[in-house]
């Protein structure tokens, strides 16, 4: 157990794929600027993330290893399709509003490097639990990047609107630099955090 729970940690905070490697920062831009945008697109990379990651785990032996990326990516984009279908017959109004960016979670450099990186080297209970943890982290970034765009931009929590009327929102950080400005903000205070806890280790 005590591995596991490391591993978790690991993926989540010492190793997190987008304030580490910048990867997978493009749905920062694209649906952040609405928290149930947010939390259906963590969800979902969380959900794809594990079943890729257990199904490259479970195949690892079968797959051929000059076709290895090719399968991953059809692996991938059979679960992407699979949600997408499931978001469309149960809350048809989310899957019009994200568009076309649940199914490029297809090309997440997120999902297709751990598959690679990790599900295809170890068993199926460890390769879990990365799928989960780098989704988690993905989502540790996006669901805060998503409240303060919509709170600051719209004056609204989840489409509820909680500013005072004659208060006017700063509708710019709706606009894809306001994307970046909340994704620099996030990166530096994790980052600081991270530096502190290093310093304090040694």
């Amino acid at each position: 157990m005590r591995f596991y729970t490391r591993l978790l940690k690991q993926t989540i905070w010492h190793e997190n794929p987008i304030f580490h490697q910048m990867l997978g920062i493009c749905s920062a831009l694209a649906v952040t600027t609405n928290l149930k945008n947010g939390l259906i697109m963590s969800l979902a990379v969380i959900v794809i993330s594990m079943a890729t990651n257990v199904t490259v785990s479970m195949l690892k032996t079968f797959i051929p290893r000059n076709i290895r990326l090719i399968t991953e990516m059809i692996i991938i984009a059979t679960f992407v399709i699979i949600f997408d279908q499931l978001l469309k017959a149960y809350y048809y109004q989310m899957s019009k509003t994200l568009g076309p960016y649940v199914g490029l979670i297809i090309t997440n450099c997120i999902i297709l490097g751990r598959s690679e990186a990790f599900a295809l080297r170890n068993r199926v209970l460890p390769s879990l639990v990365d799928g989960l943890g780098n989704g988690l982290g993905y989502a540790m970034l996006l669901l805060p990047i998503s409240f303060f765009r919509e709170l600051l931009g719209a004056g609204s929590i989840a489409g509820h609107q909680v500013m005072p009327a004659n208060l006017e929102p700063a509708r710019a950080i709706l606009l894809a630099p306001g994307a970046f400005l909340l994704l620099g903000i996030f990166i530096w205070i994790l980052r600081g955090i991270q530096l502190h806890h290093a310093k304090e280790a040694e």
